[in-house]
């Protein structure tokens, strides 16, 4: 078990639709990371950007990409987080796939597919949440637009890190900023949003804000300025624990369950 991990966030801009130099791209500025670190972010659909054009851009769980993650985790000793398209079963997904550095590979496909850019035209919906164990770190990762829906994320399995990759637009910012904060305060859990920065070909423009907030909503670090960069940050789960044990707001949640 590991009291703390250290986790780099990358925000970046994305070539457009364009795997091969993505994959460089990103490549480039892992290996060029000289601290050590456990986990490694990427934002949403960090190979194509945010298309709807899946029948060009999916891959296959045996894919380049995949293979590309397997490869990054296990030489570097590190899991690699990301979303990609996924063709499966005559369905295409937005589906984050968490790598560990043994080249197990643990999935969530996008629960709440984003109306507004017609996302659930073409992807499927998942259904399951999943829970991630880390080096003695329970993990919850989700994508974008699930950050808008708490009961998604409500801690009701005590994990210790909420995570979310994203193509987040500039526009909307201010809402990615305070729905982040929110659900670290909430959920009294280390909360952290990898969005991407730059410009895509149907001129949405990104802003970043990459961040990850603490267990009382506290910002332990932040990019804000729409720019490219590397954040790496170090997660302390005796801090937390304490935080918790203390004010145990938990604890004092309401209990419910969905009814059809």
């Amino acid at each position: 078990m590991t009291k703390k991990l250290s986790v780099a966030l990358i925000q970046s801009d994305l070539v457009w639709e364009d795997p091969i130099a993505n994959r460089m791209f990103f490549e480039e500025k892992i290996k060029g990371i000289t601290s050590k670190v456990d986990v490694i972010i990427l934002p949403e659909m960090f190979s194509t950007g945010f298309t709807m054009n899946a029948s060009e851009n999916a891959e296959t769980m045996e894919g380049e990409t995949v293979q590309w993650m397997k490869g990054i985790a296990s030489s570097l000793d590190v899991a690699v987080i990301g979303s990609i398209i996924i063709e499966e079963n005559e369905h295409y997904f937005n589906r984050l796939l968490f790598v560990h550095p043994s080249e197990e590979i643990e999935t969530y496909d996008k629960k709440h597919t984003f109306t507004l850019a017609k996302e659930h035209e073409t992807y499927t919906a998942g259904q399951n949440n999943i829970l991630i164990e880390f080096k003695g770190w329970r993990i919850r990762p989700l994508i974008c637009y699930d950050l808008r829906f708490p009961v998604w994320a409500r801690n009701t399995n005590n994990y210790d890190l909420l995570m979310y990759v994203a193509s987040w637009p500039k526009p909307r910012i201010n809402a990615w900023d305070s729905l982040l904060k929110a659900r670290a305060i909430e959920n009294m859990s280390y909360t952290i949003g990898v969005n991407r920065v730059g410009v895509d070909a149907n001129n949405y423009e990104y802003s970043g804000n990459t961040v990850c907030y603490d267990t009382l909503g506290n910002c332990l670090a932040k990019s804000d300025k729409g720019e490219e960069s590397i954040l790496i940050v170090e997660l302390d789960k005796e801090i937390q624990n304490n935080y918790r044990d203390k004010f145990r707001f938990l604890e004092d949640s309401d209990a419910f369950r969905f009814v059809e």
